[in-house]
């Protein structure tokens, strides 16, 4: 029987393979405490949601159109979440519960297939689709944001302090997100810092990618980026070292301790330590690790040029909800392209990855589509500078990475 050789273990193809991907694409939950949550309750789910759909048809008022149109969208969206609780796979995670990571997947197909409706609309219509949606979005241009990069030379403590505010936050606890997310200080630092470059290659397109330098460094890499990620790793470091050992609630006996141990339930059930990369990683690894980097930066971008584009302000209520769904997606899509790439028995990426890879190439071509005006006005020179910058700088510091942890290796076998 043949045997394949990857990641210096030998692995016979067999059954081994599909395992793997169900690991990931549909994870059991072990030790199961109270079955009534972990039952399908099929036949009570289906009459309840028929129930509250029948009531709320023939109760509500029907006279206002925009009301009506969107009281089905709901419904349909309601509908088509009860199916993913039913029939979409858990993903990697099973905390809080499975039926949530169905959800999540449920809704990332839905905004697929949004994307995939609008990009077949014209410019035109998909701005009367948003003014449809919240008309004061009329009254708002994108050219009525603040100015960036004024007075850069008039540099002092209160005027860096004045710029940290909620977006200054915003940032912040994103890239804790992002660290506690891929859990390796160098990846973090490489996408950090080309980010910065990818600001400046596409300021002359976005303005408010137009920041002083002092905004730059001080604010974004060393305060926001730096600060997030050292706190986001620290966390990791705790939850990794922490010893997991869950208790039925059933088996508590006061009330204190069972409060607590419902709290739990939203915590990881063990913390699984993150190698992304070591000495013997394969090709494949090295070069989809740089491909991870270099699509990271593109789908950041597509946030940037979706609100410039169809002109939303920063903290509208669409742009917030994207950015919460797109957060939710990215924390089962990670952690099954990690394994993809790591586990040698794993042929397959996972669906929640996949879909998301949908979902950033489909916004990216809704940017272009409909950005054509504005992308008529691209410096070419710097796109594709910046491009050949992401592929140098993301293979080498991936290749960095390899070799840091190869001397690592040789001095650890020395001591």
């Amino acid at each position: 029987m043949k045997e394949r050789k990857m990641s210096g273990t030998c692995v016979t193809p067999s059954s081994e393979y599909a395992d793997a991907f169900s690991s990931i694409n549909e994870r059991p939950v072990d030790d199961i405490s109270i079955e009534f949550f972990y039952k399908p309750h099929t036949i009570t789910l289906l009459a309840v949601s028929i129930a509250s759909v029948i009531y709320t048809a023939f109760v509500r008022d029907e006279s206002s159109i925009q009301d009506n149109i969107w009281s089905g969208i709901c419904c349909v969206v309601f509908f088509f979440l009860i199916i993913s609780v039913l029939t979409f796979p858990n993903g990697p995670f099973t905390r809080p519960h499975p039926a949530l990571w169905r959800m999540v997947f449920g809704m990332s197909v839905l905004y697929l297939l949004a994307l995939l409706f609008l990009l077949f609309q014209s410019y035109s219509t998909v701005y009367e689709i948003m003014y449809w949606i919240d008309p004061n979005l009329r009254n708002f241009h994108i050219d009525m944001d603040k100015e960036y990069a004024v007075n850069c030379s008039d540099i002092s403590v209160a005027k860096v302090w004045s710029h940290v505010d909620v977006f200054a936050w915003g940032h912040f606890l994103g890239w804790m997100f992002k660290a506690i997310l891929f859990r390796h200080a160098g990846l973090l630092w490489a996408i950090s810092i080309m980010w910065e470059i990818t600001e400046i290659a596409f300021a002359h397109l976005l303005p408010n990618f137009l920041e002083c330098w002092w905004d730059s460094v001080i604010l974004d890499v060393l305060v926001c980026n730096g600060l997030g990620i050292w706190c986001g790793l620290k966390i990791c470091k705790v939850l990794e070292m922490r010893e997991y050992k869950w208790v039925s609630i059933r088996d508590i006996s006061s009330t204190t301790g069972k409060i607590k141990r419902a709290i739990l339930q939203f915590t990881p059930v063990q913390w699984t330590p993150v190698r992304w990369l070591d000495p013997t990683c394969t090709y494949m690894r090295f070069f989809a690790l740089a491909q991870l980097v270099v699509f990271w930066q593109i789908s950041e971008l597509n946030t940037f040029f979706l609100k410039h584009i169809f002109e939303m302000p920063p903290s509208h209520p669409l742009v917030i909800a994207r950015l919460c769904l797109i957060g939710v997606i990215v924390a089962p899509s990670v952690r099954q392209y990690y394994i993809y790439v790591t586990d040698p028995n794993c042929k397959r990426v996972g669906t929640q990855c996949w879909v998301y890879g949908a979902i950033m190439v489909t916004e990216s071509m809704l940017c272009i589509k409909n950005g054509k005006e504005l992308f008529g006005q691209a410096q070419v020179c710097n796109v594709i500078v910046w491009l050949i910058i992401q592929i140098l700088v993301s293979i080498g510091c991936v290749y960095g990475v390899v070799l840091y942890h190869q001397y690592f290796a040789v001095c650890m076998f020395f001591l």
